[in-house]
């Protein structure tokens, strides 16, 4: 009984029962031996295409300095089985699973591709039943964390690389001003310009050391060309 995932569910602000659920945990396997299951397949392959579509559009809002190419690299690496099934571990989602036996007898509840692809058959049914603007506030909610780690981590390179290119090429390193601060205290956008070889450009982001990233990429970018 997924009572347990549903309870952590309603927390998240998502009220589903049993019946919308439970077809996102009947995996292929458990089909030979009762067959009147459905299978979580079609619902992953829905799902799968939410979750892209949600980080797409989350990413896209809170990073407008990144372009398409570091977009699409952060999004690959966030919608990824490792990550996916993170987070269904995070929701005992391996608990509720419905196996064949042999499945069960080999492993299969801490398998990550069967837990990750649950995860996309969850988020497939949250869509049929309650909407994108739902799945995707969940899909952010789910991942929020590893999209702030993996999006730091992302642009340290950058801010590495810069201040690299400050002491080989300039004799200096960069400097940082935070020009500006907007919004509400809960969700500030900052705008910070990073200087370095009479060469100036602004970032913004979410807190001041995600503005200087951005702007420490764009920096790089235009001093490095191509």
């Amino acid at each position: 009984m997924p009572q347990a995932l549903l309870e952590k569910l309603a927390a998240r602000g998502i009220e589903l029962d049993e019946e919308a659920i439970a077809p996102a945990l009947v995996h292929a396997s458990a089909l030979s031996e009762r067959p009147e299951l459905p299978s979580n397949e079609r619902l992953e392959f829905l799902g799968d295409s939410v979750l892209e579509l949600a980080v797409a559009d989350y990413l896209y809002r809170t990073y407008p300095e990144w372009d398409e190419g570091a977009l699409s690299k952060l999004r690959g690496g966030v919608v990824s089985r490792p990550v996916l099934a993170d987070v269904g571990r995070a929701l005992d989602l391996g608990e509720h699973l419905v196996l064949g036996r042999g499945e069960e007898q080999s492993g299969g509840r801490g398998r990550s591709s069967i837990i990750s692809a649950a995860v996309e058959a969850l988020m497939g049914v949250v869509f049929l039943h309650k909407g994108y603007e739902t799945a995707r506030r969940l899909a952010v909610d789910l991942l929020a964390e590893e999209i702030e780690r993996a999006s730091q981590e992302e642009s340290e390179d950058y801010k590495s690389l810069l201040q690299e290119l400050g002491h080989r090429e300039y004799g200096t390193v960069p400097v940082y001003r935070t020009m500006d601060s907007e919004g509400p205290e809960h969700r500030k956008v900052f705008t910070v310009e990073a200087q370095l070889g009479g060469v100036q450009v602004l970032g913004r982001g979410r807190s001041k050391k995600e503005a200087e990233q951005a702007a420490a990429k764009r920096l790089y970018i235009q001093l490095v060309p191509g």
